[in-house]
């Protein structure tokens, strides 16, 4: 919001008048000094996306987080939070987070809103053709084995369960619990390329 120079010569003068008729204006500067947090019930507790580990201060009022703030007190972060979890408040609490799964068909040019039961079993599907499609059980390496005393190399065949045809890159924005049963569910489909956003 700007200023104009006449509004700053009006306010001015308002100003100077004011403390010249001794008007008492305390009462306002304290009623305005109140804080939002005054009757909230005050929580610490653990950032929860990276493995830093640093602490917060949860303000809840009526159930309602209205604020969070790095813990000063915290030996790690000492009151300070990354971008990342400065945010955390919008976890809960965000207008424009999307609630619904969004599709755009191929050659489409709008997102369509979907339910959720056909977008997971669309991505199943998907899954499943992918990996049938790409899934190695087993492939040939060659061992070197000691025999007597010389040492010879042999090709045998190990079982591996892996899939070639997909990847993952994780994103930041999961927290750690979610980003182990994250690579749980990608290593039991047998997935060898997974990268981490927060890493590259």
């Amino acid at each position: 919001m700007g200023i104009s120079r006449r509004d700053f010569f009006r306010i001015s003068w308002v100003g100077a008048a004011t403390s010249a008729l001794g008007l008492n204006l305390a009462p306002v500067e304290a009623r305005a000094d109140e804080l939002a947090i005054r009757y909230a019930r005050e929580t610490t507790t653990i950032c929860p996306y990276c493995a830093v580990g640093c602490g917060m201060i949860v303000h809840t009022l009526g159930g309602n987080v209205v604020n969070i703030e790095g813990d000063p007190d915290h030996p790690i972060n000492e009151g300070a939070l990354c971008p990342k979890g400065a945010s955390a408040f919008q976890l809960r609490d965000n207008k424009a987070r999307l609630t619904r799964p969004l599709y755009r068909a191929a050659g489409a040019a709008e997102w369509q809103e979907v339910s959720w039961e056909w977008a997971i079993d669309e991505i199943a599907k998907k899954v499943k053709k992918t990996r049938d499609a790409s899934f190695v059980a087993t492939s040939k390496i060659k061992v070197k084995e000691k025999v007597g005393g010389a040492e010879v190399e042999r090709e045998i065949e190990a079982v591996v369960n892996r899939t070639m045809g997909m990847a993952s890159v994780g994103s930041a924005a999961l927290d750690n619990e979610e980003c182990y049963l994250y690579q749980k569910f990608l290593r039991g489909l047998g997935l060898v390329y997974i990268e981490h956003q927060a890493r590259i």
